[in-house]
Formats: C-alpha cells, sequence, structure tokens
C-alpha cells in the first residue's frame, strides 16, 4: 500500500484526495504555487512543497517540478487529480520512470483515448456506437468547410485534445463557420498545445449521459452506473445527478456494458468515465446513445456516483494504484437513492457570468449536506485559476427530495463580496423542464436572462436589514423605541444605502423567515436569500460616488491576458464588431464596439496583462469623429 501521497493538484480535489488518504492511513504532500500559500489544501496535507510562480503554466502545469517534489519529500506516489496534469500521458510516463506509482491509468491508455478522433475510430471497432461526423487528418479550411457542409448544420466543432468544455464550438450557418473554426482553433492550441479539430453532427434534442467505469491490473473492469449531466453553460457542467432521470433498465444496461466495452478496448485501469451523448427527442433509448470521448481521470462530478453506490472511488484509485484487485464485482454494485451536485463558481450571473476574484469576507454553506470545497472564509479566489469554489452534494432516497434537500442548502449560502451563481443555481432547481428531468444540454442557453437572479434586494430583504441594523444600533432592549416621536405617529421606516443606490425600506416588526442574515459591520449587514446576498447598510448622505468611464470606453471586466486585438488606432468600427478578446480563469471574453465610431484611443496589445476597470480603448461615435 501507498505510504506516502503527493497530490499534484490545489483547492477541492487536492482536499478530497487528502480526506481518504487521512483514513486508509497515507501521509499527504501539497504543492502550491505563489497564489496558494495560505491556502486550504497546503494546511491541509502534512507537508508542503512551493512549486513556483501564481500562473499554472509556471506551477502546477510543470511536470519535472511535480516529480522533484515527491522525490524531495519522499513521496512514493502521485494523484494528479482533475484537470492540470491528469490527461498528460507523457506526465503519467515520466512519473512511473521516476520510481513513483502513478495513480491513474496506464500512458497507453490515455493516449488511445487523450485525442477524439482516434478514439472515435478505436470505439467503431470495439462495437461502441459513435456520433456521425468527421474526424479526418485533412485539418485545411477547405476540407473542414465542406465536410460541415455535408454533415448538415448545426455543427459541433470539437478539439480533438479538449476536455472540460475548452475548444468547442456550435456553428448554425455556414457564415460563421470560418470565425467559429478560428476561435476553436486558438482556445485548443493555448489550452492544449494542439488546435487540430474534428465535427460532429449537432444532436438538437441532446442528454449528456456518461458512465462511470473502473479496471484494475488483473483484467476487471466493473461500471458504477450512469450520470445525467445535461445542466450545461457553454460546454461547462453546472449540476449534475445520478442516476440519469427517464433512464429504463434495458436502456442504462445497454449503454453501460457499452463503457465496459470501451474500458477493455483500451486494457484501462483505475477509475474513467465513458461520455455519450443521447438523442433525447423520443426519451432516452439505447438506439439514440453515441459515444462522444472518455475522460481518463477522476471527474468533477464524481461524488454522485458516490452518493447512490456507497463506494469511495479514491480509496478505490489507492488501492488499485497498489496492485490490488477491485474490492467489489459488478453484481455487488447497486443503486441505492439520488443524488444530486452543484457547482459553486465565483462568477457574476448579471455580468455575463464574469469570474469574479477578491477576499471571501463571508462565505458560508450550511453544512447539512456534503460539501467539497478548497476554500474558506477569509481566502482569496485569484484570477490564475478555475472560479470553482465548491461543489454542493445532495442525496435522498428519491429525486425529488434530493432536489429540494439542495434548493434548501443554497437558499442559506452566503458568498460576499465576491459574487457566486448560488442564486442562478436555485432558480435553474425550480425550472419545470429540470424538475420533470426532461431537461437538455440547451436548457440554460435557452432560458437566458430569466435564470439570472434579481441584482436588487426585495422588499423581504430590505426590511430585515432594516430591523437588523436597528437592533445593532441601538440594542435589542432598546428597539421598541426606535421610532419614537413626541405628539407624531412612530418613524417605522429607514433610508438605506445599497449598491444600486439610497432605498427607504419600513422596519418591520419580526423576522423574515425565508430570508437570512448577518452582520459584516455595526452599520452595515448582510442580507442573503435563495443563494443571493446584499451588502445593506445605514445611508450616508455625505458619501462619495465612484466615477464611471466615458460613453464609448471599452473597460475590462476583470483582470486577464489580451490574447487578440482586431482594431488599431483611427479604424472605423460597427456596432458590435469584435474589438479585442481578453482571457482569464481559462475563459475567453470578446470586446465589442459599444456602436458605429472610430477607433481614437488604443492602450491594449496582444499578450498584455490587465488590471479591472482598465481602459482597453475608446471608440468615438459616428456622429462626432
Amino acid at each position: 500500500m501507498i505510504a506516502k501521497l503527493l497530490i499534484a493538484n490545489r483547492g477541492e480535489i487536492a482536499c478530497r484526495i487528502m480526506r481518504t488518504a487521512r483514513t486508509m492511513g497515507i501521509a499527504t504532500v501539497a504543492v502550491y504555487s505563489d497564489a496558494d500559500a495560505k491556502a486550504l489544501h497546503v494546511r491541509s496535507a502534512d507537508e508542503a512543497v512551493h512549486i513556483g510562480p501564481s500562473p499554472a503554466a509556471e506551477s502546477y502545469l510543470v511536470g519535472a517540478k511535480i516529480i522533484a517534489a515527491a522525490k524531495q519529500m519522499g513521496a512514493d506516489a502521485v494523484h494528479p487529480g482533475y484537470g492540470f496534469l491528469s490527461e498528460n500521458a507523457d506526465f503519467a510516463q515520466s512519473v512511473i520512470d521516476a520510481g513513483l506509482i502513478w495513480v491513474g491509468p496506464k500512458p497507453e491508455s490515455i493516449r488511445a483515448m487523450g485525442l477524439k478522433d482516434a478514439a472515435k475510430q478505436l470505439m467503431r471497432s470495439a462495437g461502441v456506437p459513435v456520433t456521425p461526423g468527421y474526424d479526418g487528418s485533412d485539418q485545411s479550411v477547405e476540407r473542414l468547410t465542406a465536410e460541415a457542409e455535408a454533415i448538415g448544420y448545426p455543427v459541433l466543432i470539437k478539439a480533438v485534445a479538449g476536455g472540460g468544455g475548452k475548444g468547442m464550438r456550435k456553428v448554425d450557418a455556414a457564415a460563421d463557420f470560418e470565425a467559429a473554426l478560428e476561435s476553436c482553433r486558438r482556445e485548443a492550441k493555448a489550452s492544449f498545445s494542439n488546435d487540430e479539430v474534428l465535427l460532429e453532427k449537432w444532436i438538437t434534442s441532446p442528454r449528456h449521459i456518461e458512465v462511470q467505469v473502473f479496471g484494475d491490473a488483473h483484467g476487471n473492469v466493473v461500471h458504477l452506473f450512469e450520470r445525467d449531466c445535461s445542466l450545461q453553460r457553454r460546454h461547462q457542467k453546472v449540476i449534475e445527478e445520478a442516476p440519469a432521470p427517464g433512464m429504463d433498465e434495458a436502456t442504462r444496461e445497454a449503454i453501460c456494458a457499452a463503457a465496459v466495452r470501451a474500458a477493455k478496448a483500451v486494457d484501462y485501469e483505475g477509475a474513467g468515465t465513458i461520455e455519450f451523448i443521447a438523442d433525447a427527442s423520443e426519451g432516452l433509448r439505447a438506439d439514440r446513445i453515441f459515444f462522444m470521448e472518455m475522460n481518463t481521470r477522476l471527474q468533477v462530478e464524481h461524488p454522485v456516483t458516490e452518493e447512490i453506490t456507497g463506494v469511495d472511488l479514491v480509496e478505490w484509485q489507492l488501492r488499485v494504484a497498489s496492485g490490488e484487485a477491485i474490492p467489489l464485482k459488478q453484481e455487488e454494485l447497486s443503486i441505492t437513492g439520488w443524488a444530486i451536485e452543484a457547482r459553486l463558481y465565483a462568477e457574476d450571473p448579471a455580468r455575463g457570468f464574469l469570474p469574479s476574484t477578491g477576499r471571501l469576507e463571508r462565505f458560508h454553506i450550511p453544512d447539512d449536506e456534503r460539501i467539497d470545497t478548497g476554500v474558506e472564509e477569509g481566502a482569496t479566489v485569484s484570477p490564475f485559476y478555475d472560479p470553482m469554489i465548491a461543489k454542493i452534494i445532495a442525496w435522498a432516497p428519491d429525486r425529488n427530495h434530493a432536489i429540494q434537500d439542495l434548493k434548501k442548502v443554497l437558499d442559506g449560502t452566503a458568498v460576499w463580496p465576491v459574487k457566486s451563481n448560488a442564486g442562478f443555481l436555485y432558480r435553474l432547481l425550480e425550472d419545470g423542464e429540470f424538475l420533470e428531468g426532461t431537461m437538455t444540454t440547451g436548457l440554460i442557453a435557452a432560458r437566458g436572462d430569466g435564470l439570472i437572479p434579481d441584482n436588487h434586494p426585495t422588499r423581504e430583504m430590505l426590511e430585515t436589514a432594516a430591523l437588523h441594523l436597528q437592533r445593532e444600533y441601538v440594542g435589542v432592549e432598546q428597539a421598541s423605541l426606535t421610532g419614537f416621536r413626541l405628539n407624531a405617529d412612530p418613524k417605522k421606516s429607514v433610508l438605506l444605502s445599497t449598491e444600486s443606490g439610497p432605498v427607504e425600506a419600513r422596519i418591520p416588526d419580526d423576522w423574515h423567515d425565508d430570508v437570512w442574515s448577518s452582520v459584516a459591520t455595526p452599520t452595515m449587514a448582510l442580507i442573503s436569500a435563495k443563494g443571493v446576498a446584499f451588502a445593506i447598510g445605514q445611508h450616508n448622505p455625505h458619501g462619495t460616488g465612484q466615477a464611471s468611464a466615458a460613453d464609448g470606453a471599452i473597460i475590462a471586466p476583470m483582470p486577464g491576458k489580451v490574447i487578440a486585438v482586431d482594431v488599431a488606432e483611427g479604424q472605423t468600427v460597427t456596432a458590435g464588431q469584435r474589438l479585442m478578446v481578453l482571457e482569464a480563469m481559462k475563459m475567453e471574453h470578446a470586446l465589442t464596439a459599444p456602436f458605429d465610431g472610430t477607433v481614437t484611443e488604443l492602450s491594449a496589445s496582444t499578450g498584455g496583462q490587465v488590471q479591472v476597470e482598465a481602459v482597453l480603448c475608446v471608440v468615438e461615435p459616428a456622429d462626432q469623429a
């Protein structure tokens, strides 16, 4: 058995792996960058090693530094977690060549499934159904354009080395194909150092169904049933559940058997996931479910499988990596109850889900259900890594109760001043199609702003703040006297300060049951409900306002790197034209012209780092140019 384990990752998954290692009596070693020096995963480990500057490319993605750290600390195994180097076959081989145990599949298995085009060809030969499309070696724009026409729009462009929703573009019409291809290739090159793509027919009623598989060095392969990951935003999973709603036993047996065949085709060892896309226009049917790709690692959403099977997948990983056989046979595995996971991100839904960074002055999630996180109150969310700050996992005997339990936790969640998507998740759990279990991967895009919480506090929230501040200011014993005026009716309202400006609110006689409150300072209350938090204070009539940019100023919405500049000073532009592209937290954000005009100032350059609210360029309206 492994004696000391180095976790080549950070945040939530590093903490998750350490938790199991600790119960197994395995010592743990964390690695960290400059930005993570005080991170929870560093303090949770038995030992920790600094591996470089904050950018992942200079720390967490440098395999030589990881291996050197393992050697330095006397670790005998390396667990990659997910993301970063977890699906890098060369790194896996380097770990093995260094005389260390690699907690993951064999490098040749990773290579076999790492390129989506080769993987699809391999799956065809193994009798696994694949999505119609093009995965040929001719990568010319002309050939890809012709193949897209032959497949028929809409089509999906996918990076062959992609993953995690990166390097994917849906194209609805031929006129948009080349621009989408360029963007997809650029993102793929930056993320995976490989800009080759494949094309797939876009399924019009798609459900994302995946199967958890597990293999060992003794030739055993089992499945741990399916998950439904259809609720996605920009190809990133948001809410996952197990089992899949609407899945009958015959269909389950067919796709799980296909997943096992897929794993056996590459002599798979360890935890892996076979992802399928289902055409759900007539419900879930085995003849309408197609292989998409295999993730040769532990998935972010693995907790829902753990909850319905009672299996600790990390423990299985460590045992199998140590040479043991899979602890259970297929007939010993079964589904009990229902589990749903919500990914909590540090992002602002009201601003197009832009990443939100800074210190977590308030970070509270009720612990009624399983919470997997790598941060705590007082931690700093940096712009260098993925913005996921927690996973909330609810288990119940049935789906409806699991949904209600998850909503209850989200209702009591308060994150401030960093923005979060908790309110968005709460609304998503109330959606009719989701409640019926008939959602598709297009649900979030179809709902649009309907899922975005109101950016202003409700009347109940304002009243709760008024009562909270009143009692904090004068004390509970004197609160009943507040508002007393000689020869006049008591004044039962107060002027409050909110992000939107001053608002008058009634002071209620008692608390609202559906609103949560906590004091951040003596003159400000943090009020939250249904996952949305607002800082509401006593109004100061002498307070100063914050200046805003002049019309036409293109301002950086977040700190990041400029990866493309499409205009020059003096150039004429039209409303909506792309001016530049900013990259932050592994996502691209196009900045466009607000109206017809001329670029009169340009301070941004390709490759430059910019801070939030920096003026990148100025467009002068056409009628003033």
